[in-house]
């Protein structure tokens, strides 16, 4: 397993991060999987074994839940990985339980900490952006987080360009910890954030980990054109959300590329973004040991410039402005 920088620290994360959203039980994300303790032991293992030594969670993954499992997985391993989670999501009815507030962001550390059975968190990221609370407030608590030894580095995830370089220069201006990394969707079918995320992380130093690599299991290789869809699967009746005919020029590619490195067209999604400018790790989901075993593959191999290009093809976004107007070169 490779290991990588994670933006500008000092620390090293593995090219594969383990992410643990569908740890637990949670009734508005069931239809990625529902992981219990038995199960995410083996999984947690079988990534350790192979190198992994990154794992992704967060307070508001099954109410807590996905927190305490990992936690109890890791048990004395814990000091040999990096543990990131998240602050941000509603966690009571309190109506101060929720947002990035200073009470909320000190409370919610406290909190995760608890269930992971740990006393500091390597990656403390912020899930979303909180337009209720100034960023100031938000950065200087973090800031005095990792002052008091609970919290060694901070990222964010689910930014914008703007809110992103904004809170990168109030860290800047008032000498505050700067955040490593951004977390954010992307995937062949989600190239979204190569316009201005992607450009901004690489200006300014900040690793990209990459959530729902597989666009929620569509280009998993399970949903092919003309055949019949899984059963219970997330999308056997519809590809939501996605251009279908896209989805599946996209996945034939994968396929050819998958047949000619002997991988399949999981792993060639995932190798895919791992060789895309500015990505330290991609986070995966794993549902069962034999996901865990097909994934950890993908490590096996690289793929060529020439097969990127031709994904980079297939699966081009749609031009947005101003990129679109200012590639026709009106001011060369």
């Amino acid at each position: 397993m490779k290991m990588r920088f994670l933006g500008k620290s000092g620390i090293k994360v593995s090219e594969l991060c383990l992410g643990t959203w569908n740890f637990g039980h949670d009734e508005r994300m069931k239809d990625l999987g529902e992981v219990m303790q038995k199960d995410a032991d083996t999984i947690v293992g079988m990534a350790l074994e192979h190198g992994i030594n990154f794992f992704d969670t967060a307070d508001g993954y099954s109410e807590g839940r996905s927190e305490q499992i990992l936690g109890k997985a890791l048990g004395k391993r814990r000091k040999e990985v990096i543990v990131a989670t998240k602050v941000r999501a509603r966690m009571s009815p309190n109506p101060n339980d929720v947002g990035l507030s200073r009470h909320h962001i000190l409370e919610g550390c406290d909190a995760s900490l608890k269930r992971l059975g740990t006393d500091y968190i390597d990656l403390y990221q912020m899930h979303s952006f909180d337009n209720n609370t100034p960023l100031e407030e938000t950065l200087r608590a973090l800031d005095d987080l990792v002052r008091m030894g609970k919290v060694r580095y901070i990222g964010c995830s689910n930014f914008t360009g703007w809110q992103l370089m904004k809170a990168l220069a109030i860290s800047d201006k008032h000498n505050l910890e700067k955040f490593v990394s951004l977390q954010a969707h992307y995937s062949l079918l989600t190239r979204d954030l190569e316009y201005e995320l992607a450009p901004l992380c690489l200006d300014q130093g900040l690793g990209i980990l990459t959530w729902s690599p597989l666009a929620g299991g569509a280009l998993s290789g399970k949903y092919r054109r003309g055949l019949p869809r899984p059963q219970d699967a997330r999308y056997s009746n519809n590809i939501a959300g996605f251009n279908e005919q896209k989805t599946y020029d996209i996945v034939d590619e994968l396929d050819v590329i998958a047949k000619a490195h002997n991988a399949t067209v999981t792993q060639t999604a995932l190798n895919y973004l791992s060789r895309k400018p500015g990505v330290t790790s991609v986070v995966i989901g794993i549902k069962t040991a034999e996901q865990m075993a097909d994934n950890l593959k993908t490590v096996d191999w690289e793929m060529q410039t020439e097969e990127i290009s031709k994904l980079d093809k297939v699966s081009k976004p749609a031009p947005v402005y101003p990129y679109d107007f200012l590639s026709h070169g009106y001011h060369d």
